[in-house]
């Protein structure tokens, strides 16, 4: 069965060779690969077509889909007429790279059960799709539960339907990530890049 949707980074990608990847880098990191179906987790190629929606302090580009990316955009400045500011903090990340992000942080001490409520498993992650962005504002910690306290965070979930995005992962979300309220992916009219092929392992 092929993934049904367009832009896949890997030409002739079936939902198999999806899978077995994402069981292939879990087993690396010493995990139970079954997470993915216990969890019910959604797998997601990686995004072939991608522009730069916004630049960071320090020169790094954060990449989009282009529909994502000029929703983005237009979010951003619509936000702004209303003195609020929204910092993109991250957007597309690969398989490799989100690999890479589990990896540092069992590096850096952390229990891999604990890893796995943070980040997404590579092949799991929303950013894979190109439409994922973490949000931030100024004087809040990026990429944290503080974020719910600000004024950007009110602004994302008065207004943030209106240009195609939602919140991913509330309190007590259904996959068991922790809650993420910097979190919002863009849907539109394009797609879902959600595999809809039951797992089987």
């Amino acid at each position: 069965m092929r993934l049904a949707w367009p832009g896949l980074a890997w030409p002739g990608l079936t939902w198999p060779d999806l899978a077995g990847r994402a069981h292939d880098a879990l087993r690396s990191l010493g995990a139970d690969p079954s997470l993915i179906e216990r969890r019910k987790l959604p797998l997601y190629a990686d995004a072939e077509h991608l522009v730069v929606a916004d630049m960071a302090r320090r020169g790094r580009a954060h990449l989009a889909t282009p529909p994502a990316a000029v929703a983005w955009q237009a979010m951003r400045h619509a936000a702004e007429l209303q003195q609020i500011r929204l910092i993109a903090i991250s957007a597309y990340r690969g398989f490799d790279y989100q690999f890479r992000l589990i990896r540092r942080r069992l590096d850096q001490g952390l229990l891999l059960d604990e890893v796995l409520r943070l980040l997404a498993p590579a092949g799991c992650s929303e950013h894979h799709t190109g439409r994922a962005f973490d949000i931030g504002t100024p004087g809040c910690e990026p990429a944290s539960e503080a974020f719910a306290n600000t004024a950007a965070f009110e602004w994302l979930q008065l207004h943030a339907a209106r240009f195609g995005f939602s919140m991913s992962f509330p309190p007590d979300n259904a996959v068991g990530y922790r809650y993420e309220p910097w979190h919002w992916c863009w849907a539109g009219s394009q797609p879902s890049a959600q595999v809809q092929s039951p797992l089987r392992l």
